[in-house]
């Protein structure tokens, strides 16, 4: 059974998200996909099979199933790329239909996924005050211009957006303790930013819900991050560029493009580069 591994999101032929690539005639059962996924040690794996007009598509992390997953996506579209050709995927997930895109550029793959609707709401005060807790920030961290939030674009989010960018590179935490606030509360991930301009953003991820302490480049967030800013009415002209992975030595470029139409999908883009077997 061969695992493709690529990194999603790559800055160049350097950075990105490793993700697994499984594409076979049909799924594995559930718990073999776990294993698998597990073996492979990445934040995800995908599965992918034909299906009627697409690919059925799964997404494990270690520990667990998520129903979305952006960078491994964006690695598929790349794998589907190179084995089938350029072109626009149909993708058939858990709980949406999406597509990927994905075009050769000589070693790298140009890919581009259109996220599932995004929402977003503001967080429940108690809950981020426990976020707050767990990565020792206070109050006076968040920059009051983009108040806590839970997000989604096919994964549910935390959003804490922080003041300064020495804030967010001094972000550490206890990988157990955000395991159990994570899956309490539902999240995939907790997202913290950090606005550089209007349209440059620098993130971090905490991924506990996975097994995952950080996540270099995440897609489904950054769809869900665009959501934000647009339900928020923020300036966002219609696209922005995330620097995702930068204070774990794995810089990771993300752009998101999107309409002004309320929970509409996000096109998140970026490269990906073929890892070393």
């Amino acid at each position: 059974m061969s695992i493709l591994k690529l990194a999603a999101f790559s800055d160049g032929h350097q950075g990105g998200n490793p993700a697994g690539v499984w594409i076979g005639d049909a799924l594995p059962g559930a718990a073999d996909m776990q294993r698998i996924a597990a073996e492979v040690g990445f934040s995800e794996t995908a599965f992918a099979a034909p299906v009627a007009g697409g690919w059925r598509v799964r997404y494990f992390s270690p520990e667990t199933e998520v129903p979305f997953c952006g960078h491994a996506t964006v690695a598929l579209g790349a794998a589907l790329a190179q084995q089938q050709g350029d072109g626009v995927f149909a993708l058939t997930l858990n709980q949406a239909q999406i597509t990927v895109e994905g075009r050769r550029n000589g070693s790298l793959v140009a890919a581009a996924l259109q996220s599932p609707p995004t929402r977003s709401q503001p967080a429940p005060s108690a809950l981020v005050v426990d976020a707050l807790a767990l990565f020792g920030y206070v109050a006076e961290d968040l920059d009051p211009r983009l108040p806590p939030a839970l997000v989604h674009a096919g994964a549910d989010h935390l959003l804490l957006a922080l003041h300064s960018r020495a804030a967010l590179a001094a972000m550490h935490y206890d990988l157990a303790a955000g395991r159990v606030l994570m899956r309490r509360a539902g999240w995939a991930t907790i997202v913290l930013l950090v606005a550089e301009t209007a349209q440059r953003f620098h993130t971090r991820n905490a991924f506990a819900s996975g097994g995952v302490l950080e996540d270099p480049a995440t897609g489904s967030a950054t769809a869900a991050l665009a959501g934000y800013l647009r339900d928020l009415g923020w300036p966002h002209g219609g696209v922005i560029d995330i620097v995702q992975g930068e204070d774990m030595g794995m810089r990771s470029l993300l752009r998101a493009e999107f309409s002004s139409t309320p929970g509409s999908s996000v096109r998140v883009s970026g490269t990906a580069r073929l890892m070393a077997a």
